[in-house]
C-alpha cells in the first residue's frame, strides 16, 4: 500500500539541519536524505521536498549546520519535523539549547555531539516526475567550514561513533540506532 523506496536505501543518517532566516528567525528540521559527498573536500548534501523554511533559509543566506541526532535526542528530534510558520523557532518548540557556531550564524544543537558548518555551495531541482509538474525536490549542496565534535567521544584520536548513538531513518516510521561497531580491513 506504501512506496517501500525508502525503506530499501537504509539506514539514512538524518541531517539535522539548523538555518536562520534573512530577518533572524530560527529554524530546525530533519533531513533523512542526508549524507557526505566527499571527504577531500568535505561536502554534505540534504534533499529538501519542496519548499521549506530550511530550503528557502539556506538560498537567503547561504549558511546552514547539520547536528548529528542521537537516540538520547530521538523524541526532540522527531519534533522539529512538525509544520510550523517561518517566524517559529523549532529549538524552543523542542526544548533544546543552541551554541553559537564558529564559522557560520546558525547555531547548533547544544546537545548533538557532532555539527557540520556548512556554506551553500549549490542547490538544483530534481526533474518533475509529471511531465510539466514541479520539481518533487531539491538538493541542497554544502561545503562544511567547521567540525565539531564532542571530546567525550574521541579516543584515543579516534571518534567512538557507538558511544555517541546516533539515529537513522530506515522508512515509513522506522528508526534505528547504531550501538555497535565492527572492523573489517580492505584487501
Amino acid at each position: 500500500p506504501r512506496d517501500p523506496f525508502k525503506s530499501l536505501i537504509v539506514p539514512r543518517p538524518i541531517g539535522w539541519v539548523s538555518s536562520v532566516s534573512a530577518d533572524g528567525h530560527l529554524n530546525l528540521a530533519p533531513y533523512s536524505f542526508f549524507n557526505g559527498i566527499s571527504d577531500k573536500p568535505h561536502y554534505v548534501y540534504f534533499g529538501s521536498q519542496g519548499i521549506k523554511d530550511s530550503l528557502d533559509n539556506v538560498r537567503e543566506t547561504g549558511e546552514f549546520v547539520c547536528s548529528m541526532a542521537t537516540y538520547e535526542m530521538r523524541n526532540q528530534q522527531n519534533i522539529t519535523s512538525v509544520a510550523v510558520p517561518p517566524d517559529v523557532d523549532e529549538f524552543s518548540v523542542a526544548g533544546l539549547e543552541t551554541v553559537k557556531s564558529e564559522t557560520v550564524k546558525p547555531p547548533r544543537v547544544k546537545a548533538a555531539p557532532i555539527a557540520f558548518e556548512c556554506k551553500l555551495w549549490k542547490t538544483f531541482d530534481l526533474p518533475a516526475t509529471v511531465p510539466g509538474g514541479k520539481p518533487g525536490y531539491t538538493i541542497v549542496l554544502g561545503y562544511i567550514q567547521g567540525i565539531y565534535i564532542d571530546d567525550a567521544y574521541i579516543k584515543d584520536g579516534y571518534v567512538q561513533t557507538a558511544a555517541m548513538q546516533p539515529i537513522a531513518r530506515l522508512g515509513y516510521m522506522d528508526y534505528a540506532v547504531v550501538t555497535e561497531v565492527f572492523q573489517m580491513g580492505r584487501p
